[in-house]
């Protein structure tokens, strides 16, 4: 019988080296399960120079998830697709916002600096060095005479 082999997705490794026969007995498949599953696009493993195909941790850790969701779930494949599909945009979108994050803290930060080196920070009136003297003299207008 098989032993059990615990991968986490997020802790797995991507580097490409399991063959496809270690792969599917790591994820409780038939070899031929995991050829469709490429076929149909669930996952997508390396290439070898002869062209065999060659799986990573994640994956491995991926077609456990995919067997899940269509055993235990009753997902079809195109629904299980769609589901990896969008788990993968979801996990785009948050590394996004962290790095969008990242940059509106360092402008604040960069924007927190700048206001600590001006010496008028905080004040509503600036000082201005160059005063002017002229003198300008304001009338209302007058409504144009008929």
């Amino acid at each position: 019988m098989y032993e059990e082999i615990s991968i986490s997705v997020e802790q797995a490794s991507d580097a490409k080296v399991l063959i496809i026969s270690v792969a599917a007995r790591l994820a409780g498949m038939h070899p031929q399960t995991l050829r469709q599953y490429d076929r149909l696009g669930l996952v997508q493993p390396g290439r070898a120079g002869g062209g065999g195909r060659r799986y990573s941790e994640r994956d491995v850790a991926l077609l456990r998830e995919v067997q899940k969701l269509s055993q235990d779930d009753g997902v079809n494949l195109a629904g299980i697709k769609r589901i990896i599909g969008l788990e993968q945009l979801v996990g785009d979108l948050q590394q996004r916002v962290a790095e969008l994050e990242q940059e509106l803290q360092a402008a604040y930060d960069r924007a927190a600096r700048i206001e600590s080196m001006n010496p008028y920070s905080g004040r509503d009136l600036v000082r201005q060095e160059n005063h002017s003297t002229a003198l300008v003299v304001w009338r209302p207008r007058r409504p144009p005479e008929r």
